[in-house]
């Protein structure tokens, strides 16, 4: 009979922890969903109001109390003059976008474009700060369409590449009026690409059998798990060459000047190189680029958040990971270009 109570007291103890552990998961993941949900919306960043906090910090831990003071006040008449005179100052509007392989940024991108066109004008400039390695073409497709929103509305477009704008990524830099790109930056990749693994061999060896019954002749083409013909290939090559002549004709549409030849290769090209190829315009960082803007023009930040409910954000970290795998491989292929 006591060992009966101390078994069941051991199992009483373990669903009791179970029971604890998912109640402080759920708690977690309620707490995490109700913090999202607060943060869902448009947030606006004065720029030129974090510039001059940074610079006073700075000011007033190198200069001496005394000077610090007449500086404080000085920027402060200052302040008090430009307050005066800012509401005649054309705006620029800033936006992030980082992509990854689904450009699932691209919601929070439409928001905020849409946001911007409301009270946007043709004194006024859009700057995206992009970092884009590419991805899923009718996804970047429709990230660029985004971008064409602004330019239809004869606002000047700027786009800044810190670090890469490539395939689908230049796809959308393209549409900019002006590209700025840091001497670094990595643009082109103008081209299309599907790599797929094939199992065949392996279910062969396994005697497993692979069936796929479709309706339509080119319904599937190249499959993961059956046998591939050359015509399977050919068909898929040719809907690629297909692709990349719409990718070409959106870069000709935008950049008319460019030698399609030369630079619709499917390679890329550092920032100096690109801009004698003519893929961008200046070579700058976007952080030189926007300081002076912020001299004579009132600078904003504009982002939106999506609310995202726990499948997505499942999704979203799934999607995230292959980017970093995805960045990785970039990395691996230009580092290896650098000398040692």
């Amino acid at each position: 009979m006591t060992e009966f109570f101390i078994e069941y007291g051991m199992f009483l103890l373990k669903t009791v922890t179970i029971v604890v552990a998912l109640v402080v998961i759920i708690g977690t993941v309620a707490m995490a969903s109700k913090k999202a949900a607060q943060q869902d919306g448009l947030e606006i960043e004065d720029l030129n109001r974090r510039y001059r906090t940074m610079a006073n910090a700075v000011k007033q831990a190198v200069m001496t109390k005394d000077a610090w003071k007449k500086e404080a006040k000085a920027e402060k008449a200052r302040q008090k003059d430009e307050g005066k005179s800012d509401a005649a100052k054309p705006i620029v509007f800033v936006i992030d976008f980082k992509g990854d392989l689904k450009a699932s940024a691209v919601e929070s991108l439409r928001e905020e474009v849409s946001a911007v066109l409301d009270v946007a004008g043709p004194e006024d400039e859009v700057v995206v700060r992009l970092e884009n390695h590419g991805g899923v073409v009718h996804e970047h497709g429709l990230a660029a369409s985004q971008l064409s929103r602004v330019r239809e509305r004869k606002i000047p477009l700027t786009i800044a590449v810190d670090k890469v704008a490539a395939s689908g990524g230049y796809l959308m830099a393209c549409v900019a009026n002006k590209i700025v790109a840091a001497p670094f930056a990595i643009l082109g990749s103008i081209g299309v690409l599907a790599q797929i693994p094939n199992f065949n061999r392996l279910l062969d060896q396994h005697g497993i059998d692979f069936e796929m019954i479709t309706a339509g002749q080119h319904k599937r083409n190249v499959t993961m798990f059956g046998r591939n013909t050359d015509e399977d290939r050919e068909k898929l090559r040719s809907e690629l060459e297909e692709v990349h002549s719409l990718f070409k004709a959106a870069v000709n549409r935008y950049r008319p000047d460019l030698n399609l030849d030369k630079v619709a290769t499917g390679e890329h090209w550092y920032g100096t190189q690109a801009m004698e190829l003519d893929l961008a315009d200046e070579l700058q960082t976007s952080d030189e680029l926007l300081t002076s803007l912020a001299i004579d023009r009132n600078v904003y930040r504009v982002s939106y958040k999506v609310k995202m409910s726990l499948q997505r954000r499942i999704l979203a970290n799934a999607d995230a990971l292959m980017s970093r795998i995805d960045t990785l491989e970039w990395r691996r292929r230009f580092e290896s270009r650098l000398p040692r």
